[in-house]
């Protein structure tokens, strides 16, 4: 089981040095060797500070700053290859799912993934329906579990049958310690991406014990 900690960009050193090898360091980034931009960092800038993996495709960068799904799709195939895992977001806004597209917005998101990465070892999927960030709604685990199956399903058809089976795909949007148990029950859950529930001590813990409990049991 992996711990993986995102920390704002001021804090990734400190963070590195605090959790050496016991967590993994994460930073939502715009992957340019050499980034001209004032706003973001470069992968050589967090490798030169330990940073062991990456976010991308998360919602704010798609549906706030702008960013397609071929752009992200080519800032995960660069991670990768500068030696970074990628935790790779998707997920529909909720006119999507109200439109009965949920899938396809995925298996788009997707491909863009599919279409360059150099090879699936370090990627993980998280599916993050965007109308449950930070809402206080969740989508039901049943909702979930449709979407992963599709999910593994989709790389199973269009990638191979061992990556389907050995990429991890979490889940994220509004977890927290009451309704972890119950999303850990489901099959294709194989973890949580986690936002305002990992500031409080005693509920990360229930929620990291979900999982936990659910390995242990498999």
């Amino acid at each position: 089981m992996h711990f993986i900690s995102l920390s704002a960009t001021t804090s990734i050193d400190f963070m590195g040095k605090l959790t050496q090898k016991y967590l993994f360091l994460s930073l939502i980034v715009f992957c340019l060797l050499y980034d001209s931009s004032d706003s973001s960092c470069s992968v050589e800038q967090l490798k030169d500070i330990g940073c062991k993996w990456v976010i991308l495709g998360h919602s704010e960068r798609r549906h706030v700053i702008g960013e397609d799904d071929q752009f992200i799709g080519k800032k995960a195939a660069f991670a990768l290859n500068e030696g970074l895992g990628v935790i790779a977001c998707i997920g529909e806004l909720l006119e999507e799912r109200e439109a009965g597209k949920t899938f396809d917005v995925c298996f788009q998101q997707l491909k863009a993934f599919a279409d360059v990465v150099p090879s699936w070892d370090n990627i993980v999927i998280a599916y993050e329906p965007v109308w449950a960030i930070g809402t206080g709604k969740v989508a039901t685990p049943q909702q979930a579990q449709e979407v992963h199956v599709a999910v593994r399903d989709w790389l199973k058809k269009n990638v191979s049958e061992e990556v389907a089976s050995k990429t991890r795909i979490i889940y994220g949007g509004s977890v927290n310690g009451s309704n972890c148990g119950e999303l850990a029950k489901e099959e294709d859950i194989d973890g949580f991406l986690v936002g305002g529930a990992s500031l409080k001590g005693p509920e990360f813990a229930t929620i990291v014990n979900s999982v936990t409990t659910k390995k242990v049991a498999a």
